[in-house]
């Protein structure tokens, strides 16, 4: 075993996890998915393909119609940008999308510069390619996190080569602005850096819009600048065990990542990309529907948050968590494991996604029945009564 892999840590959001599954009486909001199942006509265009006999290989790059109807997608929510369907590779999730772009793009001793707190995934994959990672933390302010966009810039420099920014962000809510990206975008192009934006909360978006989506690299970039965009079904759709996810990148890399992709998963499944032509055809029925959905769980329980006695909370811009901290408890690992076992919450521990983040927890508002978030609530608030 390489010593890099032999390192890693274990998730701490699965630690959680494993100590609450089984337990009926658990109300989980530990990992970032809905309870909510995937909409008929998903699974329905799935079956289809199965019963019809689609059990075969597929193209490296995705089934065509697929890449064009992303393509198609991409420029609904992102019509200044000159995406076709030769900048689209189909991935078997958002995680292989992303691993598939610092597989192609970093090496054993090259420098990365993360943004955290950050979903522990970004930081992990270029670490596995052996690259010196630099971490440059949001700043909280109250309830909320902001970048320290000098500091930011200051880090990169002509030896980076791989920046990862992911926004809207998991676990905080923070979201770019158009001037941020616009800096580090010139930034970037100054010194060479590649730009790997994570961008699968982008639709789950709470702000007014004229497309619907957060800000995107997308909007500023050039064809060939050296940007590539991370999405996934899993979100925005109800997809996150169907495992698929795209990347928009340089035309001039797909042959390349196609290639990457024979030796990494072949390619995906043929009957998770009818499902997700079946979800981009219904696009404008799901997706916003989802979006005010989890609008309604997330001002359910922020404001039910911050009226709890200690609580620091601020509701975030995007994504679907309320990121929060406890007063008075700075370990949130141990009180991640206390809530699940004396309260029957369960949740995910700040310091899962950064040092930075010691004393946080991450509360999952995507849920079908917000009435389980008041519960939840109650519960917090109960179970601190008694310290």
């Amino acid at each position: 075993m390489r010593p890099v892999i032999a390192q890693l840590e274990a998730s701490k959001i699965r630690e959680i996890a494993n100590a609450g599954m089984g337990h009926k009486d658990v109300l989980a909001f530990w990992f970032g998915e809905s309870d909510e199942v995937t909409p008929d006509v998903i699974r329905n265009a799935a079956i289809e393909s199965l019963q019809s006999g689609e059990t075969f290989y597929a193209q490296n790059c995705g089934l065509p119609e697929l890449r064009e109807a992303l393509a198609q997608y991409t420029r609904e929510s992102h019509p200044s940008a000159d995406v076709d369907a030769n900048r689209i590779v189909v991935t078997s999730g958002g995680v292989s999308a992303l691993m598939l772009a610092v597989q192609a793009l970093v090496d054993a001793g090259d420098e990365a510069v993360i943004i955290t707190p950050v979903w522990p995934n970004l930081v992990a994959q270029p670490t596995i390619m052996g690259a010196q990672v630099r971490c440059v933390p949001l700043q909280p302010q109250g309830g909320a996190w902001g970048l320290d966009l000098p500091g930011l810039l200051k880090t990169i420099t002509e030896r980076t080569r791989l920046l990862i920014v992911n926004a809207p962000n998991n676990p905080t809510g923070w979201t770019l602005t158009r001037e941020e990206q616009q800096q580090i975008l010139a930034h970037c192009r100054r010194t060479g850096t590649w730009i790997l934006a994570d961008e699968v909360y982008e639709k789950l978006y709470y702000e007014p819009t004229p497309h619907g989506c957060a800000p995107s690299f997308l909007d500023i970039a050039q064809p060939e600048d050296r940007l590539l965009v991370a999405h996934s079904f899993s979100k925005s759709f109800l997809m996150t065990g169907w495992r698929m996810g795209w990347l928009v990148l340089p035309a001039s890399l797909a042959d390349a990542m196609g290639k990457l992709i024979e030796f990494n998963t072949s390619c995906a499944s043929v009957f998770t990309q009818r499902a997700a032509l079946a979800a981009l055809a219904h696009r404008k029925e799901i997706t916003p529907r989802v979006v005010e959905h989890f609008k309604t769980c997330r001002d359910t329980l922020v404001p039910l948050l911050a009226a709890v006695p200690g609580v620091q909370v601020a509701a975030a811009h995007g994504g679907m968590y309320a990121f929060f901290r406890l007063e008075g408890f700075d370990d949130s690992m141990t009180v991640a494991k206390r809530l699940v076992a004396e309260a029957g919450l369960g949740l995910a521990p700040g310091d899962a996604f950064a040092p930075e983040a010691q004393g946080w927890l991450r509360w999952c508002f995507a849920s079908k029945d917000p009435s389980r978030l008041v519960e939840g609530v109650r519960r917090l608030k109960e179970w601190l009564e008694k310290q």
